[in-house]
């Protein structure tokens, strides 16, 4: 489903009385992201900030801006929490990223929400640190939703896992299958992936 107006117009009247959405960003500013990230979003998500707004929405009117905000409340944007997670192979690796796994929400303690843009469907992650074993990074990275569109759905229904009203416990979510053969692809590639 390549069609997605219903759903976009229904997350911009959900975030409209909210009071941390900000105007879309240009085209020449999404643009801009997708070549300092060096992939392009998934068009969902690209539709959402170009036409819904740059960030505020979403779970909690959380969602990241696409690039950093300027000013005296400075917040780093998905392509900053993207790029500093993706660093030479000679830095820290801990963080590294999969190659076009995008953080667009930041839950707090190290969690984030992240769309993975290379995906059809822009599956929806959860990276949780926490959940680390045996230094395997690939542990940390669960699937949310099989679909961005799914995952707006569930916060627009109010059913997601970080509702008040959500049962306690297990959260349900799968490991990403995916994980430790896109994490090996990037140590193929020279990106550091060993943890």
């Amino acid at each position: 489903m390549n069609d997605f107006e219903e759903l976009i117009a229904r997350v911009a009247a959900a975030s409209a009385a909210g009071g941390r959405l900000r105007p879309p960003v240009s085209a020449a500013e999404l643009a801009e992201a997708e070549r300092a990230l060096g992939f392009p979003l998934h068009p969902l998500l690209a539709a959402l900030y170009w036409r819904v707004g740059n960030g505020g929405f979403g779970p909690d009117e959380a969602v990241l801006p696409l690039s950093r905000v300027p000013g005296p409340a400075a917040e780093a944007g998905a392509v900053d929490e993207y790029t500093d997670r993706t660093p030479p192979s000679e830095a820290e690796p801990w963080w590294s990223w999969p190659e076009g796994v995008l953080p667009i929400l930041d839950w707090g303690c190290a969690m984030f929400a992240c769309v993975d843009c290379r995906s059809p469907d822009g599956t929806v992650l959860l990276f949780e640190p926490n959940a680390i074993t045996d230094e395997d990074v690939s542990t940390a990275w669960f699937v949310d939703a099989g679909s961005l569109a799914a995952w707006l759905e569930t916060w627009l229904d109010g059913r997601g896992w970080y509702e008040e009203e959500a049962p306690d416990g297990d959260s349900g979510m799968a490991p990403w299958t995916e994980g430790p053969s896109r994490l090996a692809q990037d140590r193929q590639t020279g990106r550091p992936v060993d943890r």
